[in-house]
């Protein structure tokens, strides 16, 4: 493993292995094949790239991002890694001189589709080759039961038996114990050693905001935590993507959307801007984001609810790959249910299908409705246990109440029955309320024993007693996709009043009391080192540009906050900045010394003091007086002195030199400092002079001796 630790060191400019990783490596080395479960941004790249550069011969890297593998292989050449790719965008020529590059094993990663690895010509020449290793990426792509299926995936096992001496690891981010077992039987790991890391993403912060007019919801989360972010919003067709993109730029927002309607060229485009310029929201489809590398994507976002909580787990498992906060937030509405619940009814897939499918629902609308801590139950359904709740979602910061919901859900029903189950939500809703419409009064349902006995309650709040009971199985959806509502046998007991019911208390439609902990980035950097960062961003866009790469693979944003923190003076400081690496230490090491080295920080601002004491330090140094210090950061005067009286003792300042003090009463201070040293106490010391001076003046006095 030496072998390996120089080469995260060196080459990827990392000090330690994470999660199970060096094992995993280790496991490789030995030629044993693994399955690897290790959530977004974990690192699971490392794994097989690090042995593939060990091992004799080219590792073969199986991926169904086509569209990515250009970005991939470009941020391993930057670090000189013989990296290539096979697919259907080159040119013949390109693609057989890649193959002859492989055959002479002048290549050490090869990026390859699953469709072409599979062809006779491919396997062929991969029998002529020396291999490395097998890497199946996305692994969860083999099961039928997973949110991302795709067949050719399955032919994967035919590696087993036409190269049995090479090792495969097959990984992913998604999979619950159903997909784990189906990724064993479909690509014949029976053997292979069991890597399961933690699903627990702690840096993301999730929403599940429920109501109406989410689209307005969205954009009062997005001004509130992420005014200036890039991200991404999923919805569930192409003509609400289109739609959505075009009223974010409207809202002064950069939108583009993305979906397989659109050309390839302009899906291409618009993914290259993503990955390229801060601060652009993708609206796309789930086509969009599987294997998205982009580190700094700050939210993401749900117009439509997912299938799945792996699709959900998934999708926002794309927010804060970098390790900084983040937000995942999802719009949730009566209309979801019912989209779900008919599409749950609507299939015409085997019963085995539809029962999985079914079970996937309920756990997603469960999710949606808990009253408790979301992160629990997200780590449980993949089998993981999370002793406490987590304080970081919605549910734990502002815990919704629930109230006896029971004799309104027993008018619900009663109203639904009583008007022959043959009409939508909003219509029952209408009776309930007794609105005198022409419908209402052309089916004579201005005559049922319900009309207007729901009165006690306003729209809102029946829409999320409705949207409970579908979610929660008292109701059920037209089959034929007619929008009508109908009682369920579960709903029998409770109209009999045999169970009592108890729900969610509906969220109204006004601002939150309790703020969320935001997921805005919260950096490690002082307002100092503000500036420096900006600059070292700026050059990284630069040399961006130059190399036709994203700017995140010449240097992450924390490698880049390190820097301007740290402030490194040589090459050789530099090159223990995480994320730098002998590679780009030689390649970029200087240019960014340069800038780091323009930009000195005053001599003032040179101490171990805190981040608050800076502050106030820094406003000094520009010349500002202590009401206008106090005044700026909104804190009192005397804790402006206090933070003097630091930098006084730590021989940064000259108390002479600071405090609104004449000679004679400066002189008169310390007479008295001396006449009453008794342990630091200074209520002796104010009263002798007679309160005529601030006890943060006399503080940094005594400071001084």
């Amino acid at each position: 493993m030496k072998h390996a630790q120089e080469i995260l060191q060196k080459t990827f400019g990392y000090n330690d292995f994470r999660h199970h990783q060096s094992n995993i490596i280790q496991n490789l080395l030995k030629g044993e094949d693994a399955l690897v479960l290790m959530p977004t941004g974990g690192g699971k790249s490392l794994c097989y790239q690090i042995p593939a550069l060990i091992r004799e011969g080219v590792g073969i890297i199986v991926s169904p991002l086509i569209a990515l593998m250009q970005d991939q292989v470009d941020a391993l050449q930057q670090l000189d890694i013989r990296a290539a790719f096979l697919n259907s965008t080159m040119e013949a020529t390109a693609q057989q001189q890649t193959e002859q590059q492989v055959l002479k094993g002048e290549i050490d990663l090869l990026y390859i589709a699953p469709e072409r690895l599979m062809t006779s010509r491919m396997l062929s020449l991969l029998e002529q080759s020396s291999i490395a290793l097998f890497a199946i990426d996305e692994a969860h792509c083999v099961s039928q039961w997973g949110h991302d299926f795709r067949k050719e995936y399955q032919q994967l096992r035919i590696l087993h038996e036409r190269f049995p001496a090479v090792p495969r690891i097959a990984l992913t981010a998604t999979a619950d114990q159903r997909t784990r077992q189906e990724i064993i039987e479909q690509l014949n790991l029976h053997d292979a050693k069991l890597f399961i890391n933690s699903f627990d993403r702690p840096n993301i912060f999730y929403t599940i905001s429920e109501g109406l007019n989410a689209r307005d919801r969205l954009l009062s989360f997005l001004n509130q935590e992420h005014p200036t972010d890039a991200g991404i919003v999923y919805c569930l067709s192409r003509k609400k993507v289109e739609a959505t993109a075009a009223w974010l730029v409207k809202q002064g927002r950069n939108a583009l959307p993305y979906h397989a309607g659109l050309s390839n060229e302009m899906r291409q485009e618009h993914q290259r801007r993503f990955l390229r310029e801060d601060g652009i929201i993708i609206v796309a489809t789930i086509a969009f984001g599987m294997g998205i590398d982009k580190p700094d994507v700050r939210f993401v976002a749900h117009l439509s609810l997912p299938k799945s909580i792996e699709a959900y787990y998934q999708e926002t498992g794309r927010a804060g790959r970098d390790g900084a906060p983040a937000s995942a937030w999802m719009s949730y509405g009566l209309q979801d249910v019912i989209s779900l619940r008919q599409m749950a009814q609507d299939s015409d897939a085997s019963e085995q299908f539809k029962r999985v499918l079914h079970n996937k629902l309920e756990a997603m609308l469960a999710l949606c409705e808990q009253r408790h801590c979301r992160r629990q139950s997200v780590l449980a359904y993949f089998g993981e246990t999370l002793d406490k709740p987590c304080g970081h979602c919605d549910t734990c910061i502002n815990p919704p109440e629930q109230w006896d919901a029971t004799e309104p859900a027993r008018k619900a029903l009663s109203c639904v029955h009583r008007s022959g189950q043959r009409f939508g939500v909003n219509y029952v809703i209408d009776v309930l309320l007794g609105k005198g419409t022409d419908r209402i009064k052309q089916f004579g349902h201005n005559a049922l024993s319900t009309y207007g006995i729901g009165k006690e309650l306003g729209e809102q709040e029946w829409r999320s007693i409705f949207r409970q009971l579908i979610a929660l199985g008292y109701l059920n959806t037209d089959v034929d996709g007619h929008g009508a509502i109908k009682i369920s046998e579960k709903s029998r007991p409770l109209l009999r009043g045999e169970i009592e019911l108890i729900l969610r208390k509906p969220k109204l439609d006004k601002a939150s009391s309790k703020k969320s902990k935001s997921a805005k980035h919260k950096t490690t950097l002082r307002s100092v080192d503000e500036p420096l960062f900006e600059r070292l961003r700026e050059h990284r866009l630069k040399l961006a540009k130059e190399h036709g790469v994203p700017p995140y693979i010449i240097f992450h944003d924390s490698t880049l906050e390190e820097m301007a923190t740290t402030r490194p003076a040589t090459l050789d400081a530099m090159r223990y900045i995480p994320g730098v690496g002998e590679k780009k230490l030689e390649k970029f090491g200087e240019a960014f010394l340069a800038v780091i080295l323009s930009s000195p920080l005053p001599d003032i601002l040179k101490n171990n003091l805190s981040d608050t004491i800076n502050e106030t330090l820094i406003l000094l140094d520009e010349g500002k007086d202590i009401d206008t210090i106090a005044e700026r950061r909104d804190i009192k005067v005397s804790t402006v002195y206090s933070h003097l009286a630091e930098a006084i003792e730590a021989g940064l300042l000259d108390a002479h030199e600071i405090l609104p003090l004449t000679s004679d009463e400066y002189n008169s201070i310390v007479s008295a400092l001396e006449m009453f040293d008794d342990n630091g106490r200074l209520k002796p010391v104010f009263e002798a002079l007679d309160g005529n001076h601030d006890y943060g003046i006399l503080k940094c006095v005594q400071a001084s001796f």
